[in-house]
């Protein structure tokens, strides 16, 4: 999934409602000590990591992570168009459901990109035209809710993967009862050059 994205080494990167870390462990490694790794989580999101991400991050592995909590609305990224990827994996339907500011975040994250920067969002499907309708029940978005949000704050939807495709998915389930097996979409947003 990072190489449709092309992360590399020395890019700095953000992770967005990172949990406990599991996205923002693997881009300090492709990254490499030459590029920085911001891990932002929320509120609602840390009260279910607690102090879990603190902890993994004291391993010296990890030194190019910047840790910077906050709200999403007041996210604590570079804006001096520095970043070269901002990613929100599973999440943004969390950030729906939450009823955070999307559309401050999303200008934040634009800001902090450099020209030609990537802004990655996967999550799970919902069914075709059914908006936010299920993010707290079964914890989906429909893409449309999702590309409409982000392109307006002025990105681009260059591509697309099917690299987490499962068409056998009815989308009418929980997220939770078959992990790992859900119908997911993976946009690659640019902020245009």
């Amino acid at each position: 999934m990072l190489k449709f994205f092309e992360v590399k080494v020395g890019d700095k990167v953000a992770d967005i409602m990172a949990a406990r870390g599991y996205y923002t462990t693997i881009l300090s490694q492709v990254v490499g000590p030459q590029g920085i790794v911001y891990s932002v989580n929320n509120a609602f999101i840390k009260g279910f990591v607690k102090d879990t991400l603190d902890t993994r991050l004291q391993n010296p592995m990890f030194a190019n992570v910047k840790h910077i909590d906050g709200e999403m609305d007041k996210l604590a990224l570079p804006t001096d168009g520095s970043l070269d990827f901002v990613l929100i994996h599973l999440n943004y339907h969390d950030l729906v459901l939450k009823n955070e500011n999307r559309a401050a975040m999303n200008k934040a994250i634009f800001a902090a990109l450099k020209p030609g920067g990537v802004y990655g969002v996967v999550d799970h499907y919902a069914k075709d035209g059914s908006g936010t309708e299920f993010v707290e029940s079964l914890h989906r978005i429909d893409k449309a809710v999702v590309i409409k949000e982000i392109t307006e704050a002025g990105f681009v939807l260059a591509k697309e993967s099917d690299l987490l495709r499962h068409p056998d998915d009815p989308r009418t389930e929980g997220v939770f009862k078959h992990r790992g097996e859900t119908d997911r979409f993976v946009l690659r947003f640019e902020k245009p050059k």
